[in-house]
């Protein structure tokens, strides 16, 4: 078990609608997109006209022209979750990091975050790619209370618009650039908790999703999407099972791929829109950093005896589901 002090966000202020990507012409007009993946718009680091006029032929290049670093991106997540947990860089025990789309091979992004925000302690990565999170908290939640400091920061920046190639319909309208950020601990107590965790990889696929070093994303996109359903619907019938007196209002929080992934999920296993928390549509997928975003956007909005299922699912091929629960009222 985990306990849940804070969470955070943030997406850059620019915004590649789909008008702009339609206007590339490279036959992903507004109609088409949204009728296969249902995403309207979504956020990037990177200038639009940079986008525009190199279509980033080179990935290599994206990060000498990005507005942000990584480092601030996670760091502006981090002070949201830290500022709501009400705590500051100094309470951080312990700094956790995973990016799909790191700027460096070492150090550890953990590292450089925890260098933007002044934080001296531990830090180091855990990265399973889109399912980064589902891990990070079931590997936390497997070690001994006494063994953990009192609060850890756990951050996932990513900047999957670095590596699209925008001259590829089928790649250009699925990404964004997003952070999100955590501050759990096992030892002090809080009105919300991570439980029920479980994770796990198929390695043998581990060629369907992949970024090659210096160059562009690339996925099996049939076969991901087909293993992406399979494994959310699994995790949340599995999450259903283990809280029957919760089964008819539990919210679904799922990895945002595309809306018509996640709403296949919903109809499977009988999650009605009112309960489905999603922002893919406005942000498209930002990696690991998607789930715990949506989360964070409605932290105010939690309720007492609210619970959350979280499936999420990533190159590896990977997955992770856990229960995020709000104690309810006394």
């Amino acid at each position: 078990m985990l306990y849940l002090h804070g969470l955070g966000h943030f997406y850059p202020e620019n915004v590649i609608t789909n008008q702009f990507l339609s206007e590339l012409d490279i036959g992903s007009d507004e109609q088409w997109i949204m009728e296969r993946v249902g995403i309207a718009a979504r956020h990037t680091s990177l200038p639009l006209d940079y986008i525009r006029t190199t279509r980033n032929r080179d990935p290599r290049a994206a990060s000498e022209a990005s507005l942000h670093t990584r480092a601030e991106t996670g760091a502006a997540a981090a002070k949201m979750a830290m500022d709501r947990a009400g705590l500051c860089p100094a309470d951080i025990g312990m700094v956790i990091s995973g990016t799909s789309t790191p700027r460096y091979t070492i150090p550890a992004e953990a590292s450089v975050i925890g260098g933007e925000l002044g934080i001296e302690a531990p830090c180091f990565d855990v990265n399973a790619a889109c399912s980064t999170f589902g891990v990070q908290l079931s590997i936390l939640g497997a070690m001994a209370p006494a063994q953990t400091p009192s609060f850890i920061l756990v951050v996932n920046p990513e900047n999957y618009t670095h590596v699209v190639d925008y001259s590829d319909r089928r790649v250009a309208p699925l990404f964004g650039d997003g952070s999100s950020a955590a501050v759990v601990s096992a030892r002090e107590p809080a009105d919300k908790r991570f439980e029920a965790f479980s994770y796990g990889s198929r390695p043998d696929s581990w060629s369907k999703v992949r970024i090659p070093q210096g160059w562009h994303f690339y996925q099996d996109g049939s076969y991901v999407q087909r293993f992406a359903i399979r494994k959310a619907t699994e995790g949340v019938r599995h999450l259903q099972a283990q809280y029957p007196e919760s089964r008819d209002r539990i919210k679904f929080v799922g990895h945002q791929a595309n809306l018509m992934m996640l709403n296949t999920v919903c109809r499977r296993c009988g999650i009605p829109e009112s309960r489905h928390m999603h922002n893919v549509a406005d942000y498209g997928n930002t990696g690991c950093s998607s789930a715990p975003g949506v989360l964070s956007q409605h932290w105010d909005d939690f309720s007492p005896g609210d619970h959350f299922t979280i499936a999420v699912v990533g190159s590896g091929l990977t997955w992770a589901h856990t229960m995020l629960k709000v104690a309810p009222e006394e």
